[in-house]
């Protein structure tokens, strides 16, 4: 990523104004990689070469990547190992666009994660504090999702999704029930159903329906609050680049 010098020192906030960057230039007060630099256009990559005003390092303000994807079938939402691919485990950082640079590759997180068979929505990015905002459970953050089961759900088994199903939760080895939170459920045709869930526990829904009796066969996220996947118009395996948009309040999760 290239940068002219009057940019890169525009965005570094140590400036007033653009004359001042532009006289600091001109008299000879910046250095690029150790040389002094008097021509305000100067091109050059400010992540390989060190830039300096008055014996200061200068740097530029951190600037987070995010990204929706629509992630297919058979993608890890996690960093995986050499021996992991030779089994033939591939992670969704796969998908990512080649635009963004290695280093925004290997800081990018997932705000929560989806089972290696779920599809849909999954947000990421490089912003450790998005994903706690959006994943803090006392933010009750919805996300929907499409279930198709073996078998159709009961009006019993719809009630107790609505009312909250003991499953088990496995941490550090050890096991312990846990009470889920109120769940909104609607039929959809056959054995489809829509389950909007507050929560996040790990492979969650599966588990809430297999406390039912009921074998999820077919999973997919389709919204994060109020942001639905069918009006981004993302195919499987497509991201949008979100930077600079102010995801929380496109989500409904904003303060």
């Amino acid at each position: 990523m290239k940068l002219r010098l009057h940019q890169f020192l525009s965005k570094t906030g140590v400036f007033p104004s653009k004359r001042d960057v532009k006289e600091a230039i001109w008299a000879g007060e910046i250095t690029v990689n150790g040389s002094v630099v008097k021509d305000i256009s100067f091109q050059f990559n400010p992540r390989t070469k060190p830039v300096e005003f008055a014996g200061q390092r200068l740097e530029l303000p951190e600037e987070h990547v995010t990204l929706v994807l629509n992630k297919p079938p058979g993608y890890l939402c996690s960093r995986i190992n050499k021996h992991e691919r030779k089994l033939g485990k591939t992670p969704v950082f796969d998908l990512l666009p080649d635009h963004l640079s290695a280093r925004d590759k290997d800081r990018m997180l997932t705000v929560g994660r989806l089972d290696e068979a779920t599809t849909g929505m999954l947000v990421l990015t490089t912003d450790g504090q998005l994903v706690q905002r959006i994943t803090d459970p006392e933010r009750h953050v919805p996300k929907v999702y499409l279930v198709r089961t073996a078998k159709r759900v009961s009006d019993e088994g719809l009630s107790a999704l609505r009312s909250g199903v003991d499953i088990e939760l496995e941490v550090n080895g050890s096991t312990s029930v846990h009470r889920t939170q109120p769940a909104e459920v609607h039929r959809l045709d056959g054995a489809d159903l829509q389950l909007t869930i507050h929560e996040g526990k790990k492979r969650q829904v599966r588990r809430m329906l297999s406390a039912l009796g009921h074998q999820v066969t077919d999973l997919h996220r389709a919204a994060i609050g109020e942001l639905w996947m069918e009006d981004l118009g993302l195919r499987e395996g497509d991201c949008l680049d979100m930077s600079g948009m102010n995801l929380l309040a496109l989500i409904g999760a904003a303060d």
